[in-house]
């Protein structure tokens, strides 16, 4: 699976409470969460994001909080991936569980600069800053992980297997 996008890049240590403020957690509308999504650390964002778009940090994105709300608001602004140089443990695994994809490639978090464009294949584990002409390795996806992400997130994953009776 291969991304393309424009990046929104962001220090470090941008927490959960930055990606969807806590007074919006009274719903788990993905539209009405992605309206508010970043909009304490980048007013801008919600206005500036397009489909496919890229967020890009710095060392332990989506600290803070466990909510499953952050990755969901990410997703649901159009954001295809997102790139950092490292993930909070339980943001990673909730982004795997929605279906949101989140590459560890700490070069390319370092280097690439808001409105570069980047292109980001999780099969191949690179990253290409196609702005600054770089290239950068990842690590790929597993087959089982690119699987959860294909099909939506855990849910929709069990959902398949227990309907093609296989769970």
């Amino acid at each position: 699976m291969i991304f393309e996008g424009t990046v929104h890049a962001y220090g470090r240590d941008v927490d959960t409470d930055v990606i969807i403020p806590a007074r919006y957690l009274n719903t788990n509308d993905p539209a009405e969460l992605a309206s508010h999504c970043m909009e304490d650390i980048d007013a801008e964002f919600v206005t500036s994001v397009q489909p496919g778009d890229i967020i890009v940090a710095h060392e332990n994105f989506g600290c803070g909080s466990s909510r499953e709300h952050a990755p969901v608001a990410i997703k649901a602004s159009g954001i295809s991936v997102v790139v950092a140089s490292s993930f909070a443990r339980i943001f990673y695994r909730n982004s795997i569980n929605t279906g949101l994809p989140i590459v560890i490639c700490p070069a390319a978090a370092v280097e690439a600069k808001s409105g570069d464009t980047l292109r980001v294949d999780l099969v191949a584990g690179t990253v290409e800053n196609v702005t600054q002409g770089t290239r950068h390795d990842a690590d790929p996806f597993p087959p089982f992980m690119q699987e959860l992400i294909d099909r939506g997130g855990l849910l929709p994953y069990v959902k398949s297997r227990v309907a093609a009776g296989s769970a």
